[in-house]
């Protein structure tokens, strides 16, 4: 924790840890030889049991054996989507398009045709490497019609055909000179108030940012890390896998979350970390409830995504007996900006999302006049740092209005900053309500909606309203339709009048990001069709 006292709303950069000037592959290679016996990844299968495995001696081999099939099909800078759960594979694409130069493009495994070939022709992607079926998705079908008409899609392969996989080309098989400035990956935002831009991510980018956040979240060569987050997103393929690399630890590789799995694996295997968002670890605690387990490996678990309830980190600390750490990041800075340390009190960790990482200045800025704010004041949350995008790909007025002249970020959330550099998110600038001409701040209202005991999650948005503009609606799950009149009491006690909503709604679920965010825009457009949840008096 870094002992400092501000007077405005803005965390200079520490430089109390190195930056790197090394590719994926680079930092590979270098693994593999300082820890080339160590086991780096154990294939977890939809059911919980264990296949495949590696050390990182192996894994550069595979990654090397398939990074020179690669180049004798594709030159270097040439995109290529991968289309697939989390399994073995998709790591391996991962360090061998590192080690051949390509650009890996990421896409949610869920996706229809439409959304896939969105991706595939906004990244300008020349291969597609895909699973033939996951979960009811017929991913071999949906890619027929969403490459059908694209002229530059060369080649569509079955990563689990490992003929095809590894098949040569008219290319002399050779590994470029990969530069750490160059462009790793075009990750897609998640795409909370609409559809997702390209960020388009480099090796510096990424494989510093895993390493910072690693080392505050004190994961090392002991650890034991069960990766669940989806590989198509930064949380997956980033701060997981690469993380793991940096670490030089064991990583399982699950293809996806399942509480009552992995309370089985934590036994089992001795995990000691994960990044979970915090509807996975309400599940997992209920799992527990069910049926108790040794949860005595586990030392952090890192979250962030939505508001943490009170009640869920005291409930990791006293049922896990681990240490529960809020984070706030985005895509489009790799993707960690602030991570709460070890040391973080129950407060700090409940209400803000940290002090920022090292080397990576914040600041809170007025949305009028780009100000830095005054200490406890909303503003929007800038960052600037070595992860900052290199931009959205084929998109420079985005790219302009995201990133300013003089290199801030700007994330697009709200939040406030106290004397300490500890970042409070308080909402989406997209997201802000004005009722009345009064802002209101989403994330407020909602991390006082979560400590209520009949709310297991909370969503606010802003509904149209010819009087006052906008007026606040809370959607909320609940096991059972909650004590109206208590909930009420329950905002005041802790809210002004205005805060208070004067929309309630009980839904059975939230529509989701691939990541786990809620996307508010859909739970929008979905009540304002009348077709989703049940009003509350």
């Amino acid at each position: 924790m870094h002992d400092i006292n501000l007077k405005l709303a803005h965390f200079p950069a520490t430089t109390d840890a190195e930056i790197l000037d090394i590719s994926i592959g680079g930092l590979l290679r270098d693994v593999a030889a300082r820890h080339g016996q160590a086991e780096a990844l154990v294939e977890v299968r939809q059911d919980g049991t264990t296949g495949r495995r590696w050390t990182y001696a192996e894994l550069l081999t595979g990654a090397e054996r398939l990074a020179q099939d690669l180049s004798t099909r594709y030159a270097p800078g040439e995109r290529v989507v991968v289309w697939a759960p989390n399994i073995p594979e998709w790591i391996l694409m991962e360090y061998a398009c590192g080690l051949a130069g390509l650009v890996l493009v990421t896409a949610n495994q869920s996706f229809q045709a439409r959304e896939l070939a969105y991706v595939l022709e906004q990244s300008g992607a020349v291969g597609l490497f895909m699973v033939r079926e996951f979960r009811g998705n017929p991913m071999a079908e949906i890619a027929q019609d969403a490459t059908r008409g694209n002229a530059r899609i060369r080649e569509v392969v079955d990563l689990e055909d490992e003929h095809v996989l590894h098949s040569g080309g008219p290319r002399a098989a050779n590994l470029p000179d990969v530069r750490p400035g160059d462009a790793a990956q075009i990750q897609y935002t998640s795409g909370t108030t609409g559809f997702p831009k390209g960020a388009v991510l480099s090796h510096k980018n990424l494989v510093n940012n895993a390493r910072l956040f690693c080392n505050r979240a004190q994961v090392g060569p002991h650890s034991v890390w069960a990766n669940f987050m989806p590989l198509f997103h930064t949380a997956g393929c980033a701060t997981g896998a690469l993380g793991c690399l940096q670490a030089a630890c064991r990583m399982l590789l699950i293809q996806r979350f399942d509480a009552d799995v992995f309370a089985r694996l934590i036994e089992e295997q001795g995990v000691t970390t994960c990044f979970a968002v915090p509807t996975m670890l309400f599940n997992l605690l209920e799992t527990l409830g069910r049926k108790p387990r040794d949860m005595s490996s586990l030392k952090v678990i890192t979250t962030g995504g939505a508001p943490v309830p009170p009640d869920l980190v005291r409930r990791v600390r006293d049922r896990l007996g681990c240490h529960l750490l809020s984070a706030f990041g985005q895509t489009e800075h790799s993707p960690m900006i602030c991570l709460n340390p070890v040391g973080a009190t129950l407060e700090q960790i409940v209400e803000t999302a940290g002090q920022p990482l090292p080397r990576t200045e914040v600041s809170i800025r007025s949305t009028k006049d780009n100000r830095v704010m005054p200490i406890g004041e909303v503003g929007e949350i800038c960052a600037r740092s070595y992860a900052v995008m290199i931009g959205y790909n084929d998109n420079p007025e985005a790219t302009a209005a995201a990133i300013d002249a003089e290199g801030w970020l700007h994330t697009g959330d709200l939040g406030t900053m106290d004397a300490q550099g500890f970042v409070r998110v308080t909402g989406r600038v997209k997201d802000m309500i004005i009722r009345g001409g009064e802002n209101h701040f989403p994330a407020e209202i909602e991390a006082v909606l979560v400590t209520h005991p009949e709310v297991i999650q909370a969503a606010v948005v802003g509904l149209p309203d010819e009087k006052w503009g906008e007026v606040i609606a809370a959607f909320i799950l609940s096991e059972a339709p909650p004590d109206m009149a208590g909930l009420r009491s329950h905002c005041r006690a802790h809210l002004s009048a205005q805060k208070t909503p004067s929309i309630w709604v009980r839904v059975q679920d939230f529509p989701l990001t691939g990541s786990g965010k809620v996307q508010k825009f859909a739970i929008l457009e979905k009540f304002l069709a009348g077709n989703y949840g049940e009003l509350l008096e």
